[in-house]
């Protein structure tokens, strides 16, 4: 049986919680904070401007050799600028838990983000993390902490921590 990996992100953004909310809470948003090269794209016709608690967005991704994938993901849970989660209902992972935290900090917003993954294929999956997958999602977390920098400023001092439990 494969195992169940973690990542966590932290990253500080020197704007007030309603902006980074309302970026982040808005699944038209994903691609802007996705690297081209994934071919993301949302495809669902009717997921809503603003995350809710049982919405469902549906996606087109293409992690490896420029495959087409279909994502299908559902938001379980929303409290108003704290916190969403999204979970894989259909796609790549057995599993995806994705928590995005959001708290007020002096001179601005810290943002937690807190995956569990699990690939399938037991071992086969394993390796597969080990070449490729844990290499990219550092790549997608990297890419979005440019975008979120460019787009909101930099935050003084340290800005990012990518920690990943193997």
């Amino acid at each position: 049986m494969s195992k169940v990996y973690a990542l966590k992100t932290i990253q500080r953004m020197p704007v007030d919680i309603g902006t980074a909310w309302n970026f982040f809470c808005k699944p038209d948003n994903l691609k802007d904070i996705t690297p081209a090269d994934l071919g993301f794209k949302v495809t669902s016709k009717y997921h809503g401007e603003k995350m809710y608690a049982g919405q469902i967005i549906e996606y087109k991704v293409s992690p490896l050799l420029g495959i087409p994938l279909y994502w299908m993901t559902e938001i379980t849970h929303v409290e108003e600028k704290k916190y969403f989660v999204d979970e894989q209902r259909y796609g790549p992972y057995s599993l995806w838990h994705h928590q995005h935290h959001f708290k007020i900090i002096e001179g601005g917003v810290e943002m937690t983000d807190i995956v569990h993954y699990k690939i399938p294929f037991w071992f086969i999956g394993d390796i597969a993390n080990t070449l490729f997958v844990r290499a990219q999602l550092r790549k997608i977390f990297s890419f979005r902490f440019a975008v979120v920098q460019e787009r909101f400023g930099k935050w003084p001092g340290e800005n990012n921590e990518v920690l990943l439990d193997q």
